[in-house]
């Protein structure tokens, strides 16, 4: 005799057990249909089954079949095809929505995941056990702190050289506020940057940033200096608290949005052909209303903590400029670059002799600030001095040239004042 072994779920278990104490008599219908939640017409029904089948006809008839609901593998083919002529180097979510903003296709997102793992266009991430940082609340409001950094990468992917992305990011809200392209991380590329966002949005309450040095002197105790960079002190100006975090995890927002954006907006940039820094700019407030779309949350407080009052665009151009502090000489003149700036004053003021101003320079633009006042001046090139005039005598009995000798070896100067006397022989 052959044992057949029969796979049922703990359902189909428990279903089995009732209907073997309704075959026994030891429980009624009714009160077999009310512990498996039936009607008692199909408890009769299923002791039916039970009595001309046995305990195989309380398995479902559905294991191992096929779902109904499987994509159709004309489908599979052509996702398939889409994925590897353009997404072979997307995840499954961007590409799920390319599939369905392009090309029209509704699938799910882990039926993507799915056929691009089994296409081996896509291979499955383990879970990094890494160190815990516990998450801190957002604040409340928009515009209350807004985490900004620097992404260098290969942004072209080699269609141009590298560049960096400049990056200002709501605490609130997740939202991008500001997307820059630049050449290199400096001073004058977040102060262009910077100049954007508060024309766009107003004055923030703080910025939170790392500790490079364009934001903090990372040199204890300097010896010169007042003791903030050019970007600090032109934030204080404006009335806005800059914060330089502890550890790159603590402005996990900004850091997994540079993540994000290496991956999303480089295939965006690809699949629209942008090769360039002025079209990448050009395209970035296209993408930003995108992401912020799709990734941005609601703050906890509806109100905006931006200040739509600025400077003038003077003063803002003025505090938006490398300050470099220069002490005047007697004859009111100064030295800049390689350039000497005299000071042009309708009445010599004597009393500006050895007075310390400040050299605002933008992009080459110099601007001479005392007292709160901008100076006039006019410029001498060290290196464009005019021609020396010459007369006809220094033309016609030039200087000899002089002449280095050395003194020869019985000269005076080479031998001592008291030379040493001869030593004493024994007798």
């Amino acid at each position: 005799m052959t044992t057949r072994i029969i796979a049922m779920s703990t359902k189909e278990v428990d279903r089995l057990l009732v209907i073997q104490q309704v075959e026994s008599k030891q429980l009624t219908q009714v009160a077999a249909a009310k512990r498996l939640n039936l009607t008692t017409r199909h408890v009769r029904r299923l002791q039916t089954q039970y009595r001309r089948e046995g305990p195989a006809s309380l398995v479902s008839k559905r294991r191992g079949a096929p779902s109904n609901h499987r994509l159709n593998q004309s489908l599979k083919d052509q996702v398939i095809h889409l994925i590897t002529l353009n997404y072979h180097d997307f995840g499954p979510t961007f590409a799920h929505e390319k599939l369905t903003e392009v090309h029209g296709l509704t699938l799910s997102v882990e039926s993507v995941r799915q056929l691009m793992l089994k296409a081996g266009l896509w291979v499955g991430k383990r879970r990094k056990t890494g160190r815990i940082h516990q998450r801190r609340v957002r604040r409340s409001c928009l515009g209350e702190l807004v985490q900004i950094d620097g992404s260098p990468h290969d942004w072209f992917e080699g269609r141009a050289p590298r560049c960096c992305l400049l990056v200002f990011i709501d605490d609130a809200t997740s939202r991008l506020m500001w997307l820059h392209f630049t050449e290199a991380e400096t001073t004058e590329a977040y102060f262009t940057a910077t100049e954007a966002y508060l024309k766009h949005h107003g004055r923030p309450l703080s910025f939170y940033s790392d500790r490079h040095s364009i934001f903090r002197v990372n040199i204890p105790e300097a010896a010169s200096g007042t003791g903030e960079t050019q970007f600090s002190r032109a934030m204080r100006e404006l009335d806005i608290e800059l914060i330089c975090a502890n550890s790159p995890q603590a402005k996990g927002r900004v850091e997994k949005a540079n993540g994000t954006l290496q991956d999303r907006l480089i295939k965006e940039m690809r699949l629209k052909g942008i090769s360039n820094i002025p079209a990448a700019n050009a395209f970035l407030p296209e993408f930003i209303a995108d992401y912020n779309k799709r990734f941005a949350v609601a703050p906890a407080s509806p109100v905006d903590a931006h200040r739509s009052t600025l400077p003038d665009d003077v003063s803002l151009n003025l505090i938006f400029s490398q300050h470099h502090p220069r002490k005047l000489s007697n004859n009111l003149e100064l030295s800049y670059n390689n350039v000497i700036y005299q000071i042009q004053t309708e009445q010599p003021s004597y009393a500006m002799r050895q007075a310390t101003l400040t050299v605002c320079d933008k992009k080459g633009q110099v601007t001479l600030r005392y007292k709160g006042k901008s100076l006039p001046y006019k410029t001498i090139d060290k290196h464009n001095r005019p021609t020396p005039v010459v007369s006809h005598q220094q033309l016609n009995h030039p200087k000899p040239p002089v002449r280095k000798t050395k003194p020869k070896t019985n000269h005076p100067w080479r031998t001592p004042l008291n030379p040493p006397s001869p030593p004493v022989l024994p007798c």
